[in-house]
């Protein structure tokens, strides 16, 4: 199965700044390299196919459609904010292999919802159609009405550790550790 990984960085990050963020929080340091590198390195690591979506869309649900039309020879798609750093490489792995079988896989952290989430080709026309500032939720939504959704519990706090805010990376900087 052919999956790609969709690292969505088109957004402007307003909360990042109303909180007293300097600039972009893809690019704002953690542990002494940006955000969204952090995360890229995740996800070059995982070896799995991957797309950035950085072209500066209007809503995130064009963002996905963006990134899904770009890589639309995929069997699936691992939809995945660009402001996850501490995501690892294995879980990727793991979202990834638990989607054979199932139109979207949902990843868990101590029953926290996190990402990336991954839909199946089943699932392509509908994110293709994608617009605005809603992502894919109703795309899940969807599969889990009809069974074809599956919650894979991980032990990765990564997963659920997205930075929004100065707080958030304040947290995602004790969570790192010592460098």
């Amino acid at each position: 199965m052919s999956v790609a990984v969709v690292v969505l960085a088109s957004g402007r990050g307003d909360r990042f700044i109303a909180s007293g963020g300097k600039g972009s929080k893809l690019q704002a340091l953690l542990g002494g390299k940006p955000v969204l590198q952090r995360t890229l390195d995740a996800v070059r690591a995982s070896g799995l196919r991957w797309h950035l979506e950085d072209a500066g869309h209007e809503g995130m649900g064009d963002s996905i459609a963006a990134g899904v039309r770009a890589t639309r020879d995929a069997d699936g798609w691992l939809i995945l904010p660009g402001d996850l750093p501490l995501v690892r490489p294995d879980s990727l792995q793991r979202v990834a292999a638990a989607l054979p079988g199932n139109g979207v896989v949902l990843p868990t952290h101590r029953g926290v919802q996190g990402h990336p989430v991954a839909f199946s080709a089943a699932c392509r026309d509908a994110l293709l159609l994608l617009t605005g500032p809603q992502g894919a939720a109703l795309v899940a939504r969807a599969q889990k009405m009809v069974n074809r959704a599956f919650e894979l519990a991980l032990d990765d706090p990564g997963i659920v550790t997205d930075i929004d805010t100065v707080h958030d990376l304040a947290r995602a900087e004790k969570l790192l550790g010592p460098s």
